[in-house]
């Protein structure tokens, strides 16, 4: 029994497994291929919920079953990789990224550690982005899932540096630390304060100014009384591209108050740090060379498949000292496969990792940065677009400056204002979305309800544009909309 071949996992027919494997190849490469058709967002069918819903399975399924399955899957991802996905800021991805998530699999690689390829590649990634940041030799950084995680790492840092690194092991005490970020910040900040033990209600949320980006008075202010008040301040935190409006805040004064109060100076780039490719308004971002650390995302502007995103820290003595910890049976070795040193898990919380880096290192060196940073561009153009033609149709009413790729407005056609209006742009996006013709968001600015439209996606064409503002108006025209707004 214990050498029966029936017991192992592998195919017991390799050409059937094959050509089961090319089948769903193709169909995932025709899904790539037509991402611009159809529907942007099709809602999960009841049957297929319910498939979903089932006992755990003691026998298993043949290979063809389970791959028509999957197959089936396809269609029904949240829309993002369509050019009229415009909600919240997704990555589209691009067919290329299959190869290389093909290839990671079939190495199946811990990441976490040791003498092999997958640590060589991250290495490499970790260099050309401190090189496009601007960040010192002796910088260091890691790939992980997102920004989210890449928070909790910076700030982990942050903290224990504060505190003399003594945190490790006797916690918070009573250090009572505060920081700040603006009030258009990412929520990803105050759930890392969290996360921290630091309390989410100790990263103070600082007025903005009419262009969404941070009053440096108000947060002199804040660190003035805080002080006063016998509290801690350790970290500020720096927005390029907030998620609502893309506004950056004025990072170059922020590192100088940072440097002035002895704070650790954070950026939170998730998207809007790739603005750094762009020529044209590279200059905005140039700051971020002067910060002690910095969380973005590959799977948002740069579009490598989801998930990938990075931390880079400007010292790396301080960033391994936050985390290493290396017990018997990881112990070093200048020989053999525990060599490698030193290892990523020595930067992060994660021992058992995935190999990201492979796509992420795969997309930067098959498209250049150059091919990347024109598609940045490019969105950014068609936001100003966009923002153009609201701005000329007195059916629409602009919210907010476009700072970089993100528009807001609302439909203003209708006899109606306030929570009624609200209540119609809000129904009218409920319905683009339904009817599969784009999927933009809503949020709220300055206390009213606004339609989002963020331009992340390197399929996205200006006359997707076009008829994204024919369908809301179309719609706020509706009659049967109207009703069911009012009914909302």
């Amino acid at each position: 029994m214990a050498d029966d071949p029936e017991t192992g996992l592998d195919p017991h027919d390799w050409p059937a497994f094959r050509e089961t494997a090319h089948a769903l190849l193709d169909a995932a490469m025709d899904k790539m291929q037509t991402a611009r058709e159809g529907r942007v967002w099709t809602p999960f069918p009841s049957e297929m919920k319910l498939a979903f819903d089932q006992p755990l399975p003691e026998t298993g399924q043949d290979e063809a079953v389970l791959a028509a399955q999957l197959a089936e899957l396809l269609p029904y991802g949240a829309g993002n990789t369509h050019p009229r996905f415009f909600g919240w800021v997704h990555g589209s991805g691009t067919p290329q990224n299959l190869l290389a998530e093909i290839t990671a699999s079939a190495i199946n690689a811990n990441a976490g550690g040791r003498d092999h390829g997958a640590v060589y590649i991250e290495r490499q990634v970790v260099r050309w982005c401190r090189e496009l940041f601007g960040f010192p030799e002796g910088a260091s950084g890691l790939i992980v899932s997102g920004t989210s995680l890449a928070t909790v790492i910076a700030l982990k840092v942050a903290r224990d540096v504060r505190l003399e690194f003594s945190s490790r092991k006797d916690g918070l005490a009573n250090a009572r630390l505060i920081g700040y970020a603006s009030a258009e910040a990412h929520a990803c900040n105050p759930r890392a304060f969290d996360i921290l033990g630091l309390g989410s209600e100790a990263l103070r949320k600082i007025p903005v100014n009419d262009r969404f980006e941070m009053d440096t008075a108000a947060l002199r202010a804040a660190i003035v009384a805080d002080r006063a008040a016998g509290l801690q301040p350790f970290v500020l935190i720096g927005t390029a591209g907030t998620v609502n409006t893309g506004a950056t805040d004025p990072l170059a004064e922020l590192a100088d108050i940072a440097s002035a109060e002895s704070l650790w100076f954070h950026v939170d780039g998730a998207f809007g740090a790739l603005g750094s490719l762009v020529p044209e308004i590279a200059n905005r971002f140039a700051s971020i060379a002067r910060a002690d650390s910095l969380a973005f995302d590959f799977h948002k502007w740069l579009h490598v498949n989801y998930d990938a995103g990075c931390v880079l820290v400007r010292d790396e003595a301080h960033h391994r000292h936050a985390f290493t910890d290396r017990p018997d049976y990881l112990k070093a070795a200048t020989r053999g496969l525990a060599a490698g040193n030193p290892w990523p898990v020595e930067y992060g919380p994660e021992l058992s990792r995935g190999l990201r880096a492979l796509k992420v290192w795969s997309h930067i060196a098959g498209f250049g940065t150059q091919r990347l940073g024109a598609a940045i561009a490019r969105n950014c153009s068609q936001a100003a677009y966009l923002a153009e033609k609201v701005a000329a149709d007195t059916r629409f009413e602009l919210m907010a400056p476009v700072a970089l790729n993100i528009c807001c407005f609302r439909y203003a056609g209708a006899e109606i204002s306030g929570a009624a209006l609200d209540a119609l742009n809000e129904e009218i996006v409920i319905r683009l979305q339904e009817l599969g013709i784009a999927a933009p968001s809503t949020t709220r600015l300055n206390g009213v309800t606004v339609i989002r439209v963020n331009l992340t996606n390197h399929r996205t064409r200006t006359a997707d544009l076009d008829l994204l503002l024919a369908e809301i108006a179309a719609l706020g025209e509706n009659t049967e909309t109207r009703r069911a707004a009012a009914l909302a």
